[in-house]
């Protein structure tokens, strides 16, 4: 099955256990959670979550564990959207064709979804429903605690924050979107590793694995934010060249950025993690 089909039909799957997952309660505090489903349920690719139970179906992990944690990943970065999206980070008004969440509701309402959004991510996984060994879902708090963290996702956005305005070479945006980007898309591949218990050498190959995937990722990211309309992309387009951030575009051109992409693609599968590989850049384009 071609992943574009995989990622249609596995949505429905993960946005039912995100919809049961996230209350709609009463009394002062309702507003909060109709923004946190506002956000987490907005639609989207779902690739983070697909990864997570893509790789833990490697380890023959019960199904209803792996969508757990891949909905407990989809929450952390709906967060991070939610917060970029803020005037005081990207400054975007869209997200996914539809109003980004602090204008639907309002700045403050934004970013207290966000924050619960991420705490309820590690309540999600920390509960006993998504493994039945303490051991494992300790191991998979500490990880996904360091992939969003301040050495990984959100340490990320502060050095683009940092960068805007100043050139930086091949090895700064690689780190850069390493931690950005990257760092979330390893959890996903090494989080079906730590529910099945497999090896060390096994979780280092689907880091691997990750790390080349993510890069493909944001290349490709960079090419529609010069290439893309913002009907096609949901999202507003061109603004990374007006913000005067560094991109792999930027860098190495649209051509160079295109043969870079592929490259890193190919790479991610001679690291042997070959579950629907070849149609992730297609998804995205």
């Amino acid at each position: 099955m071609a992943l574009p089909v995989a990622l249609k039909a596995f949505a429905d799957e993960i946005d039912a256990v995100l919809d049961g997952l996230i209350d709609s309660p009463d009394g002062h505090e309702a507003r909060l959670f109709e923004a946190m489903r506002y956000a987490v349920l907005l639609g989207g690719k779902r690739l983070r979550p697909f990864l997570v139970v893509a790789s833990a179906d490697m380890f023959l992990v019960r199904r209803d564990c792996s969508l757990r944690v891949g909905a407990a990943v989809e929450m952390v970065h709906a967060y991070s959207l939610v917060h970029d999206d803020l005037p005081c980070m990207d400054n975007d008004d869209l997200r996914r064709g539809k109003p980004a969440t602090h204008r639907k509701f309002d700045e403050a309402t934004a970013v207290l979804a966000g924050d619960t959004l991420l705490t309820k991510a590690f309540e999600v996984i920390g509960a006993r429903e998504t493994h039945e060994l303490a051991e494992v879902r300790s191991d998979l708090v500490q990880a996904l605690a360091v992939a969003a963290g301040g050495h990984g996702m959100t340490g990320g956005q502060m050095f683009d924050l940092e960068a805007e305005g100043h050139p930086l070479e091949m090895p700064e945006i690689t780190r850069l979107q390493a931690m950005k980007t990257g760092a979330l898309l390893a959890f996903c591949c090494e989080a079906g590793a730590i529910l099945g218990r497999a090896t060390r050498l096994q979780r280092a190959a689907l880091h691997g694995f990750a790390h080349d995937l993510g890069l493909a990722f944001q290349i490709t990211d960079d090419l529609l934010d010069v290439e893309g309309d913002a009907a096609t992309v949901g999202k507003k387009v061109g603004k990374d060249v007006a913000a005067g951030k560094a991109t792999f575009v930027g860098l190495l051109g649209v051509d160079g950025a295109r043969v870079t992409s592929a490259d890193e693609l190919n790479k991610a599968l001679d690291a042997g993690f070959a579950t629907s590989g070849p149609y992730v850049i297609e998804v995205m384009l």
